[in-house]
């Protein structure tokens, strides 16, 4: 039974087809039978049979592009769609709302007017209040002891400034150059994945804000909304990149990439830091409080425990290679840079194959616990790229990981990186306030650009330079040595914007 709109179903029909042998889902009005896509599914049987013969569009829509079904179920599992009658019997069925929703919707009718966010923490106290526990347990995870998520933060403040006087400052200028595209100041919104976790729009509400404020946005493949949704959301000559994962089926990427330099895409970032996703307990302990993991708990070849992050990431190739690069420059004319460089050797071999730059980064923390931070990785690459006459402006150093401050972003740039990549606190942001909420996040960041280029005595990008960061104490790596109150827990000691409740 092909989609037919002349075929409508009944909802009596569709709970009939509520098993493993017969498995029936509504999304979005319409009907489908996922019965042999059962024992495929990422995330497991147990979460689609919870909603077999029911509609699963709440629980589909966070994690899935709107595409999803039309990429990977045969047209002939594409049933119809439902009735007007029972499409009307949906619409009235009362949403069952726990109490911890009702608190949490609470909350976000109290939250402080957006004006009173003074710093990116703000953005993150209030999310962590209003965001549903497995999305905030997804955005926040990092891997093992999370050693490495906050040393990301912490090895910038073993970085200090060396300040020039007496220079005119009355203008300041950060704007510069990502790739050839244009950005009014050294950062791009990073990849980020399941956007719609923290608000309906997912990551539409950064190509808002990064249209509103004139810097990139890297699309990531694991997005909420649909690769063509986020296009279609950008303004005319707005730039975007993106971000890539490469399948184990290599026409599928190759699929991908085509279609991203067809729309547009201006740099194309594969991420080489991820031929298994790391262990991320927050996460992990999310998937056994959802009652559907139950279904098959005698079932002792079910893996309950990986959550949303490996849920979704099963078709990525840990095969990936140096040996890869060079089939990626046959189908693509797009800028090629690797994400997730850690070391000065991987950056080095980057800049002899001829590729366009590296993102020294560790993947926000949330991969190999105790890999450095791409800042303190910084230092010794421009150093060795330039002991071998490979510091080149054609290859462009980009770091990102644990930026919560101008001041962070400009360390990064005075030693030697063309920008510095945020992710996290723009989910927050938004996860709080929307599209809104990430646009006044980055006019905090460019209060603070200002402000600090001013007092640093810089007047534009290309005034920032090494002499101006002391970097003694960049490898003083110490565990926890000195409790760090604003990162670990939003900075108590200095009053934070406060709810209304």
């Amino acid at each position: 039974m092909a989609d037919n709109p002349g075929k409508l179903l009944e909802l009596e029909e569709v709970a009939k087809h509520a098993s493993k042998e017969s498995c029936w889902v509504v999304l979005h009005g319409k009907v489908y039978d996922v019965t042999e896509f059962l024992p495929e599914h990422p995330g497991g049987q147990a979460i689609i049979l919870k909603y077999a013969g029911k509609d699963a569009t709440e629980p589909f829509d966070p994690i899935h592009p709107p595409d999803t079904l039309d990429k990977f179920l045969p047209k002939e599992k594409h049933l119809g769609p439902l009735s007007k009658t029972s499409l009307e019997v949906l619409r009235k069925t009362p949403k069952e709302v726990s109490s911890d929703e009702k608190e949490r919707e609470e909350r976000k009718k109290n939250l402080p007017p957006l004006e009173l966010c003074l710093n990116l923490y703000d953005f993150e106290n209030l999310a962590k209040t209003v965001m549903a526990p497995a999305a905030w347990a997804y955005y926040s995870s990092g891997s093992d002891d999370e050693i490495t998520m906050r040393e990301n933060h912490s090895a910038y403040q073993r970085l200090w400034f060396r300040p020039r006087i007496l220079r005119d400052v009355t203008n300041v200028d950060f704007s510069t150059t990502l790739l050839g595209c244009k950005s009014s100041m050294p950062m791009y919104i990073t990849a980020t994945a399941l956007g719609k976790l923290g608000h309906p729009e997912g990551e539409k509400n950064l190509t808002r804000a990064a249209h509103t404020h004139g810097v990139i946005q890297m699309i990531p493949t694991l997005a909420s909304c649909s690769f063509d949704e986020i296009v279609d959301t950008a303004q005319p000559g707005q730039n975007q990149w993106f971000q890539l994962y490469v399948n184990k089926d290599r026409s599928v990427t190759e699929r991908i990439v085509r279609h991203a330099e067809k729309r547009g895409i201006k740099g194309l970032f594969i991420t080489v830091d991820a031929p298994q996703l790391g262990r991320r307990a927050k996460d992990m302990r999310m998937k056994f409080e959802d009652v559907g993991s139950q279904v098959q708990q005698g079932d002792s070849s079910v893996d309950r425990s990986q959550g949303a992050a490996r849920a979704i990431s099963s078709f990525i190739d840990p095969g990936l290679s140096w040996k890869d690069m060079k089939w990626f420059k046959s189908i693509t004319k797009m800028p090629l840079i690797l994400k997730g460089v850690q070391c000065w050797e991987d950056a080095v071999l980057a800049a002899e194959m001829g590729l366009q730059g590296v993102v020294l980064s560790n993947h926000g923390g949330r991969q190999l616990d105790f890999a450095r931070s791409g800042i303190e990785i910084l230092v010794e690459v421009k150093r060795e790229l330039k002991r071998r006459g490979l510091d080149k402006p054609e290859f462009e150093i980009y770091v990102d990981g644990g930026v919560r401050r101008a001041g962070d972003i400009l360390k990064a740039v005075a030693l030697g990186a063309k920008a510095v990549g945020i992710g996290r606190p723009f989910l927050y942001a938004y996860s709080a306030y929307g599209h809104q909420g990430v646009e006044r996040a980055i006019q905090i960041l460019k209060d603070e650009m200002e402000m600090n280029m001013r007092l640093i005595g810089a007047r534009n990008i290309q005034e920032l330079v090494p002499d101006m960061i002391d970097t003694r104490n960049i490898g003083a790596r110490s565990v926890d040595s000195v409790p760090d109150h604003l990162y670990n827990a939003n900075y108590e000691p200095l009053e934070l914007v406060k709810s209304k409740l």
